[in-house]
């Protein structure tokens, strides 16, 4: 065992703290990974403040995670310390149902292990990126591509992966009319990955106080929602429509978009239960739909991709003493799109 320094939730209320915490030694098929950028997720503040269920406290948070090898098991064969690495949300999985054999380990039948507040394979709860290091099974590690930087990468891990995972699955192309609901840390992702996939792109945002942004991130086309005239001009414009924020919404509104075998994809986890009437889906044989992340082959492809077409996120880097701060920052849709902390000054 060693013993790190890391940032951790104690409580729904209280905020993120300093502490220490342990990490395995890397055994057989172990990675172990110096941490240097940890991305900050809207899941982080969801599972820290106990809305998604209580987690196991005291909880370090974290799933967008880019550093350095340090260390490798004996039977290691894909990395070298030295290496450019990642870890997203998940660092396990069973490895034998139908999903993991098909690289969909996000969608394990026996469900995947997550980066943090799940049960790790020794019993101990995991703990995530707000910390100096980690150890992960080789095969949940991620190649971070040389020409892609650590910080801009690490956010790619859980929003870009989230983004990329429903595009290429609903086939994004050049003739694909997308819409993304929300220019955040997610829909900024959504509006960058479609345009590199040559898509059409509009972005649908509660006003137009992010339209520059908007259109300069790849953009085609900018709507208010809170003009609810918006809904009325753009009734059947689109064949895929990915929801990112994590809001209830009116979706019935949302969904009359959508042309004939259209699609919206659900991407951010709103609180309470979705409501939507069953006539507009049925009028134009609409699809609702959802999507959780990417498996471990998906997301080495997103990776590849985001390197190959330089797609990386906008980012505010921070200290991490700043984390309380960002966390308000973020509930305010104060941050233009993605904090990132510098586990450097952890």
């Amino acid at each position: 065992m060693s013993t790190v320094s890391a940032y951790a939730a104690t409580s729904a209320t209280e905020p993120l703290t300093k502490t220490t915490i342990e990490r395995r030694d890397p055994g057989p098929s172990d990675v172990a990974i110096d941490i240097k950028f940890a991305g900050i997720c809207h899941s982080d503040i969801h599972t820290a403040k106990s809305e998604w269920g209580v987690p196991n406290y005291p909880l370090v948070v974290g799933h967008e995670i880019a550093g350095v090898v340090s260390a490798v098991g004996s039977e290691v064969t894909k990395y070298k310390v030295g290496d450019h690495v990642g870890v997203g949300c998940m660092v396990n999985s069973c490895g034998q149902c139908s999903s993991c054999k098909a690289g969909l380990e996000n969608y394990c039948k026996r469900g995947a292990t997550f980066t943090y507040n799940a049960v790790d394979r020794d019993g101990t709860i995991t703990q995530g990126g707000y910390s100096q290091a980690i150890v992960v099974d080789e095969n949940f590690v991620l190649r971070i591509p040389d020409s892609l930087p650590l910080d801009k990468a690490a956010p790619l891990l859980c929003a870009g992966i989230t983004l990329f995972s429903p595009l290429r699955h609903w086939k994004a192309s050049k003739d694909t009319r997308l819409a993304v609901i929300g220019l955040g840390g997610l829909g900024h992702m959504g509006v960058k990955l479609g345009a590199a996939m040559g898509a059409e792109v509009s972005v649908l945002s509660q006003s137009l106080k992010k339209m520059e942004d908007g259109l300069r991130l790849g953009a085609k086309h900018y709507y208010a929602t809170s003009d609810r005239g918006t809904f009325k001009q753009l009734r059947s414009s689109f064949d895929l429509i990915l929801n990112t924020v994590s809001a209830n919404l009116k979706l019935d509104d949302y969904v009359s978009l959508l042309d004939v075998d259209g699609t919206l994809v659900e991407l951010g986890i709103p609180e309470h239960p979705m409501q939507i009437g069953a006539f507009p889906l049925a009028l134009a044989r609409r699809s609702l739909s959802g999507s959780n992340i990417g498996g471990i082959p998906e997301t080495q492809e997103m990776l590849d991709f985001c390197a190959e077409h330089d797609v990386t996120p906008e980012i505010e880097v921070i200290e991490a003493d700043y984390v309380n701060e960002a966390y308000e920052r973020v509930l305010a849709s104060d941050v233009r799109y993605r904090f990132v902390i510098d586990i450097s000054t952890l």
